[in-house]
């Protein structure tokens, strides 16, 4: 697992998509799961599950579970289709998510928005 932050927010890291290949031939051949803090421009990476990622932003972090999205990436496709909003951490109910996806255009936006500064393409 590996936790990738937005350089001119945290000072450290972006990830390529040749990496993110890699990743995806060990775990799920087409894919690698996410989870991204929008408050704290954070992702981690590279697990098996999405509640891995979670975790390991919680303890590493101090990630807040609202403000942690899960995702999951297909290195070998761009634009719209780079992004799957899929994952069973995102069904929060509180925050009136009661979907596997992230109903809020919002935050689906900020998720986008720091994908495109952390992934290097």
């Amino acid at each position: 697992m590996k936790i990738i932050k937005d350089p001119e927010k945290n000072g450290a890291g972006k990830i390529a998509i040749p990496e993110l290949k890699e990743m995806a031939k060990k775990m799920h051949d087409n894919l690698v799961k996410a989870m991204v803090d929008v408050e704290k421009e954070i992702m981690a990476v590279d697990a098996g599950l999405h509640a891995d990622l979670m975790e390991l932003l919680i303890e590493e972090e101090n990630s807040e579970p609202k403000n942690v999205w899960g995702i999951n990436i297909f290195p070998d496709k761009t634009g719209d289709d780079l992004i799957e909003f899929d994952s069973m951490m995102n069904v929060k109910p509180a925050f009136n998510n009661r979907t596997r996806g992230v109903d809020d255009e919002n935050i689906r936006k900020k998720i986008t928005d720091i994908i495109s500064k952390i992934i290097v393409k």
